[in-house]
């Protein structure tokens, strides 16, 4: 790979770094490399703390730096020209409370063709238009992902195959991912899974520094909520049976579509991401969009992203009489509180400038202005917290080896 000046994207100098470890051990058929993020996070309010959704620890007035703080190591072994294999190990806070490092890639792939390859394994879980590389903070122009889009699925990876293919479409680049499998992750200690999950993915570069993404994946949704599921048991000894039937998490029918355009050529970078979760259950139905504007001024790199997270249907219609009361419990408002605790919507302005310090260093900092409904995508509410206009500054050093 050959550069030829200082203003290659974020993605393209993160690849040159990971690329610079394997041509420095060409004689082996092993290459390593790795990334990270050194962050600490803050807010200009107390009474909740900001988190990357799923997250069961953050930031409020006393600034953290579990947010966004990750280390990362990947090794490849390239038995011959077909045949690779590939792991990565991350640790980050995750859905558990804790920085247990976990795999998160792990996968053979067969390069049956120059424009044909066959992953097995675990693999990146492709529900947007950076997933392969979101948690590398150095191939982003932001300081995170923008959460109001981003945080509406928890899953990182999958465990089962997919197929990518490569051609020339009227004098365009096209790459299609077909993928099935099963993925699991934890969000605020709960066990959260998608089973039979298939899906495709389609890409086709417009013109130079022009791409254009869409997405859709589909599956058996399961949350293991012991809470909720008690819920629904009750519900199913009362007449409001179908109440609990809406509410349950058990294998319900759960599908995430994306489409995405993203341009970065010479001195701008523009994103754009507009997604819908869908559901049938007590997960609501949300709409999600952002959209990224960036500027190059030598090795810094102002942006602005405006971006907002709505919820289209709670999924249950709460028929069930206000005040009444089974086995002591108020039963409506029980329901409705549930449905208030997955309710997340939000808006987001923030504004950030990356600085290309060192090679393989970026320096970045962000100020997000967040507009709450409920208490939005924060965690750890405390009473009254809700409706909230919140301020959350962010600094961050990312870097790739």
């Amino acid at each position: 790979m050959v550069v030829k000046n200082l203003r290659m994207t974020p993605l393209a100098l993160a690849l040159v770094a990971f690329g610079a470890q394997a041509q420095g051990q060409s004689d082996s058929m092993f290459s390593f490399s790795g990334f990270g993020t050194v962050g600490l996070t803050g807010t200009t309010k107390d009474g909740a703390e900001y988190v990357i959704p799923g997250q069961m620890h953050g930031a409020d007035k006393n600034v953290s730096g579990e947010v966004d703080s990750k280390l990362g190591l990947q090794g490849t072994a390239k038995f011959n020209p077909m045949f690779s294999a590939t792991v990565q190990v991350l640790t980050k806070q995750n859905g558990k409370g804790n920085w247990t490092p976990q795999v998160e890639w792990a996968f053979a792939k067969w390069q049956a063709t120059p424009g044909l390859a066959v992953r097995a394994g675990r693999i990146g879980a492709p529900f947007f238009a950076v997933s392969d590389f979101r948690d590398v903070g150095y191939a982003n122009t932001w300081l995170r992902p923008p959460i109001d889009v981003y945080g509406q699925v928890p899953f990182s990876h999958f465990d089962g195959a997919d197929v990518n293919w490569t051609t020339q479409v009227a004098g365009k680049t096209v790459t299609v991912q077909a993928l099935a499998g099963n993925t699991t992750d934890h969000a605020n200690q709960i066990k959260v899974e998608v089973k039979k999950m298939v899906g495709v993915n389609a890409t086709i570069e417009l013109a130079d520094g022009l791409t254009l993404r869409a997405g859709h994946v589909q599956g058996k949704l399961t949350a293991h909520s012991d809470t909720t599921q008690a819920l629904v048991g009750l519900l199913r000894l009362t007449p409001f049976a179908s109440v609990g039937d809406q509410l349950d998490t058990t294998k319900k029918d759960a599908s995430f579509s994306g489409v995405g355009l993203t341009y970065d050529e010479g001195q701008w970078v523009v994103a754009a991401e507009y997604t819908k979760r869908r559901t049938d259950s007590l997960v609501p139905d949300t709409t999600g969009w952002y959209t990224t504007v960036g500027y190059r001024v030598g090795k810094f790199t102002p942006y602005a992203t405006l971006s907002r997270q709505k919820t289209d249907s709670s999924n249950v219609d709460n028929t069930i009489p206000a005040g009444l009361v089974v086995a002591g419990l108020p039963l409506r408002a029980i329901v409705d509180g549930a449905l208030a605790s997955q309710s997340t919507p939000q808006k987001t302005i923030a504004v950030g400038v990356r600085w290309d310090a060192w090679r393989n260093v970026a320096v970045k900092a962000q100020y997000d202005s967040i507009k709450t409904t409920g208490a939005g995508q924060f965690t750890n509410v405390q009473p009254g917290f809700n409706n909230e206009r919140v301020g959350v500054y962010s600094v961050a050093v990312d870097f790739v080896f």
